[in-house]
């Protein structure tokens, strides 16, 4: 169970993480989101794990009432003034959470959780079936995430980066009441470290409540 003291360490690692650039992401939208959410008819998001802001700005510049959460304050005070600055800082709602401690009130026509992987103490799949709990009727729960980290990145060597037919039955989804609509790996390119682009590969899982 993740307690307090933990909550707050991880808090602190998440904030130390954002501080050592003035950004850390490139302000873009992940590209698995927009291709996933753009024939979606706009309703209420949840972005879990919104860091700097840029999925929240992408959905609510297009009609999206989003509420976006984090679980770093430097961050969110990032993605704030991303808000403000594209002037849609009134279609979101800014939450701090620990996700593993609380979790947003209310229903949502899209949850969308983007690279939830965490370096501290986190309950992933827990979380997710939170999410699943969260999506409205008919609406849609994204869950994108690494099929591996590149050779670059040492610190993430014993981190758990599921298929996505593991994240679907770790959802534990009532049958008849959900429908797979995505279920994928796809490659992206990504700059290493020196600048150089490499490719890279995640995955997609798209369910929608029927």
């Amino acid at each position: 169970m993740t307690t307090d003291n933990t909550a707050s360490s991880d808090a602190e690692l998440w904030d130390e993480r954002y501080r050592e650039s003035h950004r850390i992401w490139s302000g873009n939208p992940n590209t698995a989101l927009v291709r996933e959410v753009e024939g979606l008819a706009p309703g209420r998001a949840l972005d879990l794990g919104c860091g700097e802001g840029a999925d929240a700005v992408w959905l609510a510049r297009r009609g999206w009432r989003v509420t976006a959460t984090d679980i770093s304050r430097v961050a969110l005070g990032r993605a704030a003034e991303h808000a403000a600055d594209a002037d849609i800082a009134d279609r979101i709602d800014w939450q701090f959470h620990d996700l593993g401690v609380s979790f947003p009130e209310g229903e949502f026509d899209l949850v969308s959780a983007q690279f939830l992987h965490s370096m501290g103490d986190l309950p992933r799949e827990r979380i997710l079936r939170r999410a699943a709990a969260a999506v409205a009727p008919g609406g849609v729960l994204l869950i994108v995430g690494h099929a591996g980290f590149p050779a670059w990145e040492h610190d993430h060597a014993d981190m758990e980066l599921p298929t996505t037919d593991e994240v679907l039955a770790s959802l534990e989804l009532p049958d008849g009441e959900w429908e797979v609509l995505v279920s994928a790996e796809h490659e992206r390119v990504q700059n290493d470290p020196d600048g150089n682009p490499t490719t890279r590969t995640d995955n997609a899982l798209k369910v929608r409540r029927l």
